[in-house]
């Protein structure tokens, strides 16, 4: 009966027996909503296909927004021309949250976006709502079903319940190829760790006392035993005048075993703390009152990625070699984390760019999926200089268009003439 002080009526209930399970139909389905993933939501759903977007957190933005990065790396070309390499999505977000005055453009040997990352996530989260994409958060892949070479469905486990979407083409942007992975598809791993990193944002800084990249390094290298740090190298971006920085100084494993990957991300927030208590000592007029006001979730560099069509090779991206189904394109140095104290960093000459093809984002046999993303085809190397941000939005967007393209035929036969046209701007 209704509680006297109110009309709400509360029912005692239990799970039935055979909880119904929620089904989804779309033309497209996104699994993972970082950068690549979002990118190819959003074309996606501007080609008119009915989408759906699927990541494992319960919130969009993915490391984008929820590592706390704070920064989009390998959008534009090499001093001294700084050309906008990558277009699309990043046209929106630098219009929109340039007006804003939450993002900062930094010129060194390349062009770098800082930019407030709640800002940015809200702006992915009412873009999405604009473009009507249906969006499933919390939900990690239980099953994949595949019948003569296509994906039919992929169903997924959340706390709301089990959830199946069937769709005519899918994008594997999840950055450890868990689509592909699920769907017992050949994968590549490293032998040896590739590290990650633990993102925070101090605040309460004194920015007119910043030391620059080189100093900070001199004296990591000179007191990492002293404080317990790992990695020997340090970069703290700082956001101008909010005297706030998010830090990139540590190296944490990424492993994929759930609970050595519990372990690695306290052990991480621990490591990030002892670089704070190194800087308020060593430079306390910069950090002397520094305060962690967040700390971001794990950041994966290279985990897991799919063994595709073609292998993206280290030559190939020294060479600047262009593919006749080139889908992106960067100047991204290499940027090897293969070491706990430091990492591999090869610069490219001002006019140098390479390109990312669609066949290093397909699996063999399979015909409406294509991966976007960190988990694309490359040798290790290689795959370090395409795994940023801004070469990443560009499969995203390759890959909604090789899927419309596509239609109901293999992704395998898109005529690159026609993707290339449709890609352009961010090839030419």
């Amino acid at each position: 009966m209704p509680h006297p002080l109110t009309e709400l009526t509360v029912h005692t209930v239990r799970r039935p027996a055979e909880a119904p399970g929620h089904r989804i139909t779309a033309d497209v389905c996104v699994v993972g909503a970082g950068v690549a993933g979002t990118s190819a939501a959003i074309e996606s759903a501007k080609l008119g296909r009915d989408v759906v977007l699927v990541d494992a957190q319960p919130v969009l933005g993915g490391q984008m927004v929820n590592s706390l990065i704070g920064l989009f790396a390998g959008v534009f070309g090499n001093a001294p021309e700084y050309r906008q390499l990558t277009h699309g999505i990043f046209d929106e977000i630098f219009a929109d949250l340039g007006r804003t005055g939450d993002l900062h453009f930094n010129r060194t040997h390349t062009q770098t976006v800082f930019y407030d990352e709640v800002v940015l996530g809200r702006w992915i989260e009412e873009r999405v709502r604009e473009l009507g994409i249906k969006v499933i958060l919390g939900a990690v892949i239980q099953d994949v079903e595949v019948r003569d070479g296509r994906v039919e469905a992929v169903s997924f486990a959340s706390r709301y319940g089990d959830i199946t979407v069937r769709a005519t083409g899918f994008v594997d942007s999840s950055g450890d190829a868990a689509l592909a992975w699920a769907a017992g598809l050949p994968c590549r791993i490293p032998d040896r760790a590739i590290y990650g990193s633990q993102q925070i944002i101090l605040e309460h800084l004194d920015e007119t006392h910043k030391p620059d990249h080189a100093e900070i390094s001199a004296v990591v290298r000179e007191k990492a035993d002293e404080y317990g740090l790992v990695r020997r190298d340090g970069l703290a971006f700082f956001f101008p005048g909010r005297n706030t920085a998010v830090l990139n100084m540590t190296h944490i494993e990424a492993p994929l075993d759930p609970v050595r990957a519990a372990e690695a991300q306290l052990a991480g927030k621990a490591q990030a703390d002892r670089v704070v208590s190194f800087l308020r000592a060593e430079f306390p007029k910069a950090f002397g009152n520094a305060k962690v006001r967040a700390y971001g979730f794990p950041g994966r560099r290279q985990t897991r990625w799919l063994a595709a069509v073609h292998q993206l090779t280290l030559d190939e991206v020294r060479t600047g070699h262009r593919f006749a189904d080139s889908v992106a394109r960067t100047s991204w140095p290499i940027e090897l984390h293969d070491r706990a104290d430091g990492y591999v960093w090869e610069l490219f000459e001002p006019d140098h760019v390479h390109y990312v093809p669609l066949r290093s984002m397909l699996p063999p046999d399979v015909h409406n999926l294509v991966a976007a993303g960190r988990c694309v085809d490359g040798d290790a190397a290689a795959l370090s200089s395409i795994r940023v941000m801004g070469p990443c939005a560009a499969m995203g967007a390759g890959a909604a268009h090789a899927l419309e393209l596509a239609g109901a035929d293999s992704v395998h036969d898109v005529d690159p003439g026609n993707l290339h046209d449709r890609l352009a701007e961010n090839l030419d």
